[in-house]
């Protein structure tokens, strides 16, 4: 039976501005963004504080690697000194088992990684409070910095918020490709974060239900950065690439409307196991390309989308074709029947009357918003005012923000608390391998040389440098190891408790059990 029970985690790059000094540098800025989080936290924070041993952004899950030399530098996220200035590189393993680093131009914060869509809700949103903390403690300073979670900027730039889930590698990357893209060119009409403007530069006057819709060029392809793809074939696990392959999602917006976040997410889990059990609805888009921007300027959700087998089908059709297998085949957990629960009624609001889902989807709390105030105002929408609305919605700071403000006007629905996510900011998973990441972070720091997604560089006395391979997201959890290493007073006693002695380190890399 389908669940949506499996390892899951988000990426979120947030925009960036210092009030005052639009030519600020911003990865020196991105760098004292994350500095200041690490120092308010007493985090470890350098360039070298990443373990970029086991990285491989150029493996292609096509079956082969891109050459170094054909890569655009922001690839080359395994040669750090090579493709930034080193000097503003900075990487911080958060208390929950998260990475807060700078990627190229932005802050990134990367959630530890979830078993569910409710728990990615709350360790996403943990992440804005993180981002939060930064801006608070530069704001004392004489060059304090803004963080917005949005996708554009007013130059034409666009930044990721991507996705990530564990797969079963045995399935073939074509289905996955076959069953995707469908599903991807429709699903912004759930999580859209809504964009005024349309075209990269905003060129043409108007509003549209996805920030990055217009930014991607290709179907299927390795980039992130350049010729942006629905889907992306980076084939970098960060777990044993014999059982698992990472699908990394970078077609998606920064949703704030946790409604629209869990079922981004959940609905994506759900569509997974569809194809992972050769149930996937078969639909094929003559142009998914031109499908992918049709949607998302078409407020109205009525265009009619070519298929290959010369029939059309709308936005709202495609996703009620894939709600309709996973009804049909998915177990009743709790976790599961919620997201069919939400999924369906977002479904259903968007069919009959858009605007009546205002309090769940980001893109049209936006809409609604700002057709308030241009009808108010009697203004275009190629005014700046709205452009301004538009990035205020997603300031960080919730005293500007004006999500914020609509959520505490009771405006956005909330499925998480406020001590939730204020837990989740200090407090790993219990059921992933990021709680061991967690603990080495807040009990062992003196002897964390380096972290990454599946391993572990410990200075452990008598044993040397070590690094802990973590290559099973499922190890490494609070009920396997919480008792276990309870009275553990070092690091050298850490590996002692974890079965790994220096012989069968050095020889055979054993991971954590």
């Amino acid at each position: 039976m389908l669940s949506v029970h499996r390892v899951m985690g988000s990426e979120t790059e947030f925009g960036l501005s210092q009030p005052g000094n639009p030519g600020a540098n911003p990865m020196r800025d991105s760098a004292r963004v994350v500095d200041a989080y690490a120092g308010q936290r007493g985090l470890k924070s350098s360039q070298n504080f990443w373990d970029f041993a086991t990285e491989s952004p150029l493996a292609d899950a096509r079956g082969f690697f891109m050459n170094v030399a054909d890569a655009d530098i922001s690839q080359l996220t395994h040669m750090p000194q090579e493709s930034v200035e080193a000097q503003y590189l900075a990487n911080v393993v958060t208390e929950n088992g998260a990475r807060y680093y700078v990627d190229h131009a932005h802050p990134e914060y990367s959630s530890p990684e979830v078993l569910t869509p409710r728990d990615l809700v709350t360790y996403d949103r943990a992440g804005d409070l993180v981002a939060l903390a930064s801006v608070r403690t530069l704001a004392a300073s004489d060059e304090p910095v803004n963080l917005y979670k949005n996708n554009t900027d007013s130059k034409g730039s666009s930044y990721g918020t991507h996705e990530n889930y564990l797969v079963d590698r045995a399935v073939d990357f074509d289905d996955l490709v076959a069953g995707l893209i469908p599903f991807f060119v429709s699903r912004q009409i759930l999580c859209g974060s809504g964009r005024v403007g349309i075209g990269r530069e905003g060129e043409t006057a108007g509003f549209q239900i996805s920030s990055r819709a217009d930014f991607f060029e290709a179907e299927v392809g390795l980039e992130t950065t350049l010729r942006r793809p629905i889907v992306n074939t980076r084939d970098e696990p960060h777990a044993d690439p014999a059982k698992y392959r990472r699908l990394h999602v970078i077609i998606g917006d920064a949703t704030m409307a946790e409604p629209a976040t869990l079922v981004r997410f959940g609905s994506t889990s759900l569509v997974l196991g569809l194809i992972e059990a050769g149930l996937a609805p078969t639909l094929e888009l003559a142009d998914p390309m031109q499908a992918l921007w049709d949607v998302s300027h078409d407020l109205e959700l009525s265009t009619k989308l070519p298929m290959s087998d010369g029939t059309t089908m709308t936005a709202l059709e495609i996703q009620n074709a894939y709600l309709s297998a996973c009804l049909e085949h998915a177990g009743d957990d709790a976790d599961t029947s919620e997201v069919l629960a939400e999924w369906k009624r977002l479904l259903d609001g968007l069919s009959t009357d858009p605007r009546s889902l205002s309090d769940s989807i980001d893109w049209v709390a936006k809409w609604v918003l700002l057709e308030g105030y241009r009808q108010k105002e009697n203004l275009d929408w190629d005014h700046p005012k709205l452009a301004l609305i538009d990035v205020q919605y997603h300031d960080v700071r919730p005293e500007k923000g004006l999500f914020y403000k609509l959520e505490k006007a009771g405006r956005i629905r909330r499925l998480t608390t406020d001590d939730e996510v204020e837990k989740a900011v200090t407090s790993a998973p219990d059921g992933t391998r990021a709680y061991l990441r967690s603990l080495a972070v807040t009990r062992f720091s003196q002897s964390l040389v380096a972290a990454s997604w599946d391993s572990l560089v410990l200075d452990a006395g008598d044993y040397g440098i070590v690094r802990l391979p973590m290559s099973e997201p499922l190890k490494g959890t609070r009920e396997l190891l919480a008792e276990r290493l309870a009275e553990v007073p070092d690091a050298q006693a850490l590996l002692q408790a974890l079965g790994v002695d220096r012989l069968k380190t050095t020889n055979d890399e054993r991971g954590a059990k």
